[in-house]
């Protein structure tokens, strides 16, 4: 795949959520409970992606600092996708079918006194994957890496934001803007040229 393809397609996960950011409800409500439900099912799918293009940008290497960035990549997207779930999914839906006027119940508020800290360890996770890979990326591409600096405010920014608007749809977009920056820092790669065959009488 192109280099400017492949970045593009790295990007994708955290624009995408800084497009859903931007219908996230700020509370959750009986009144937003549908939406609220709804944003979260295909953040199932997308969340654990910012991981994974994350830990895509250092290929196939077998180096100790290549495994931390997948594994620090890992326990974001697994903890993330469990704060999704059960802040997200279940809350959402829990408040829906109660009906309107029901005021909050224990119940949710036990879905979000687990699904926080569940949230907590992911962002901080994900705080550790870029801080890990940006250094790794500065010290082998040097001036080139510059643009990944775009994901220390990303990360930070879901950390503090989640993907509520403004602050975490800025996020979520840094993040990818930040994870294409770094795969377009790589030299390009230069097929060998093939010796003509000989010729033979």
């Amino acid at each position: 795949m192109d280099r400017r393809a492949y970045a593009a397609v790295l990007a994708l996960p955290g624009l995408a959520l800084g497009v859903v950011g931007l219908f996230h409800p700020h509370s959750l409500s009986y009144a937003t409970a549908d939406r609220w439900f709804t944003l979260h099912l295909p953040g199932l799918l997308v969340f654990p992606l910012v991981g994974v293009a994350l830990a895509a940008v250092v290929g196939r290497r077998t180096d100790p600092v290549a495994w931390v960035v997948r594994l620090a990549a890992y326990t974001y997207a697994t903890c993330y996708t469990a704060l999704d779930v059960v802040s997200g999914i279940a809350a959402g839906w829990v408040t829906r079918e109660l009906g309107p006027g029901v005021p909050r119940p224990d119940e949710v508020r036990l879905l979000f006194r687990l699904g926080t800290p569940l949230g907590e360890v992911g962002s901080w996770a994900l705080l550790a994957t870029v801080v890990v890979l940006l250094a790794d990326q500065l010290r082998r591409q040097g001036v080139r890496a510059a643009g990944g600096v775009l994901l220390l405010p990303g990360a930070w920014l879901v950390h503090t934001d989640h993907i509520f608007a403004p602050g975490g749809v800025a996020g979520t977009v840094l993040l990818g803007l930040g994870t294409a920056a770094l795969v377009l820092a790589r030299p390009p790669r230069h097929v060998p040229e093939q010796p003509a065959p000989a010729l033979t009488g």
